[in-house]
């Protein structure tokens, strides 16, 4: 398949000299003002990968218009913008697949309603989501990702073509609960890191079992199957999430609450914000993403917000 990967970001390049590997002809796109565009130009290297000489580099996004599917691997909240990108290209008879986890702050929409809203009724649109780190995959250690989207047909084609020894892909039946649960996972990351930074790293596997029930109502209410949270979308993803010394969002959640830098992206940090949102707008109760928020966004004490998180008055651990 002939394929443009839009981010040239960590899991841009992962995904283009990847899909190189297993023998597509790949293009990677990024600005020009780009510096990790820059070096790929340069040396066709980054601090974690090497591509392949067969993979194309393009700072010119009309690299899209001759191309059968495009993979986009951008920050989520920069999604809506990028898509505004495209539109002159008036792109037909094409598959979108984004490979990035989040939801849009500004509306609640999961990011595939806001590739869709933005294309011709002729193109699809496809999600891969699931567990693994770039510098894992990039050693030859594989994992079991998902691929979803609303068409059988698509998901068929893409898991025929994509799948491979070093990742092997299942089939989605549950769009709104694989986006939901695969954005949800990285705010229980952030949550994870922050209590490895108090020294409350005993705590993580009530915080798994809390979280995943807790996003599970959330799927339910929003019309998904609630079991999507146990699958590779959230439960599935806690181990490179939640413990994985490579998870940006455990880091940034632990280095957070020290009072230490940590630069690189962590969209758990934006997601909770449309979390919370779409909480009060369903009318469901999101005990640890409220945590996570009050700590960040209203700079309450780490500790505190924590300890009254696990000391709630349950009746039920299942109702959190």
């Amino acid at each position: 398949m002939k394929i443009t990967v839009i981010g040239c970001g960590r899991w841009g390049s992962l995904i283009a000299w990847y899909l190189d590997q297993i023998g597509h002809q790949v293009t990677l796109y990024g600005r020009e003002s780009s510096q990790n565009m820059q070096q790929f130009l340069s040396t066709r290297k980054n601090h974690l990968l090497e591509l392949g000489e067969s993979i194309q580099l393009s700072t010119n996004l009309d690299c899209v218009v001759d191309t059968e599917v495009i993979v986009i691997s951008v920050n989520s909240q920069g999604l809506g913008a990028l898509m505004e990108e495209l539109e002159p290209f008036e792109l037909q008879n094409k598959i979108v697949v984004l490979c990035m986890k989040g939801i849009e702050i500004s509306t609640g929409r999961r990011l595939s309603q806001v590739a869709s809203d933005s294309l011709d009724f002729s193109n699809d649109v496809a999600v891969w989501l699931g567990p693994g780190h770039v510098q894992e995959f990039y050693q030859g250690i594989p994992n079991c990702m998902v691929i979803d989207s609303n068409k059988r047909e698509v998901k068929e084609k893409l898991v025929n073509e994509f799948s491979s020894n070093l990742i092997r892909f299942y089939y989605g039946e549950d769009l709104i609960g694989n986006e939901i649960g695969a954005a949800a996972k990285n705010v229980v990351g952030i949550a994870a890191g922050m209590l490895d930074g108090v020294g409350l790293s005993t705590l993580k596997g009530a915080l798994m079992s809390r979280g995943t029930r807790e996003i599970s109502r959330l799927i339910k209410a929003m019309g998904g199957n609630e079991l999507s949270a146990y699958g590779l979308c959230h439960l599935g993803d806690y181990e490179a999430t939640v413990f994985s010394k490579y998870s940006h969002n455990r880091q940034f959640g632990e280095s957070y609450v020290k009072g230490e830098k940590f630069e690189a992206l962590a969209e758990g940090y934006y997601t909770v914000k449309a979390l919370v949102n779409l909480g009060k707008n369903y009318g469901v109760e999101l005990p640890i993403c409220r945590a996570v928020y009050e700590i960040l966004y209203r700079k309450q004490d780490c500790r505190q917000v924590l300890d009254q998180l696990f000391a709630r008055s349950l009746t039920s651990e299942w109702r959190v």
